[in-house]
């Protein structure tokens, strides 16, 4: 099996890539500036599992290297089986200090972004393929004063998933939606204005990396899950 996971030099699509890696799939692996941390991560794989790992820049917002990495992917891989759009952004401040720019750049990176990816993917992915769409509650009912673009594009996301399921039949293609999960931009941000977050919306804590990929993972595995299900993970 060969999976595309997107933004995986850290965070949860690192720990997604060491989960599928530890089951025997072959991995290809994108990120947008954190060449060495994802360097590190395919040489622990290769090196630890023994599975096919590459990895390759891929900028989100450039849609030339979006239909790049697909013809890679044709190369190395023949098919793909799983594509799991993981990488997105934020920038969180007021609503009337949010400029076009930074709201547009959110917008292209995590709905465009997925929207694309999906779009150049399925042409190259097995008959029974699966996509895995990263959402957030935030797109749902967790958004915050501070977050309407990123709140927007996963509303989107989620939207997308569903439409997606309805247009290609013999895919499966799933939203997943947690609410704050421990990752390490959780940890760099004002820790003060997080415990507030977690307050306002009821979570106890955060989400453990481990429970979402456990989550993501038996997404893929279990043919119980149908296509255009938005799974959220609360805490």
């Amino acid at each position: 099996m060969n999976c595309l996971i997107t933004g995986a030099s850290i965070g949860i699509g690192a720990s997604l890539a060491i989960k599928l890696a530890k089951n025997g799939y072959n991995l290809f692996l994108t990120y947008y500036s954190n060449q060495e941390l994802c360097q590190e991560l395919q040489k622990e794989i290769q090196e630890k599992y023994k599975v096919k790992c590459f990895i390759q820049k891929c900028d989100l917002k450039e849609e030339e290297d979006i239909i790049k990495l697909s013809q890679i992917i044709k190369e190395k891989f023949g098919k793909l089986d799983i594509l799991v759009n993981n990488a997105s952004t934020s920038n969180d401040n007021l609503f009337m200090d949010k400029t076009k720019k930074e709201f547009s750049e959110v917008l292209e990176v995590n709905l465009l972004g997925t929207f694309l990816m999906s779009k150049y993917m399925i042409n190259i992915m097995s008959e029974k393929g699966i996509v895995i769409n990263m959402a957030s509650t935030d797109g749902i009912d967790t958004y915050s004063i501070y977050n309407v673009d990123y709140a927007v594009s996963k509303a989107g996301i989620i939207q997308l998933t569903k439409s997606m399921a309805l247009i290609f039949k013999n895919l499966k293609v799933i939203a997943i939606a947690p609410n704050w999960v421990d990752t390490e931009s959780t940890k760099e941000m004002n820790q003060d204005y997080l415990e507030e977050e977690l307050k306002r919306i009821g979570q106890k804590e955060l989400i453990s990396r481990e429970k979402v990929v456990d989550v993501i993972y038996d997404t893929i595995t279990n043919q119980n899950i149908r296509s255009g299900e938005v799974i959220k993970i609360y805490e």
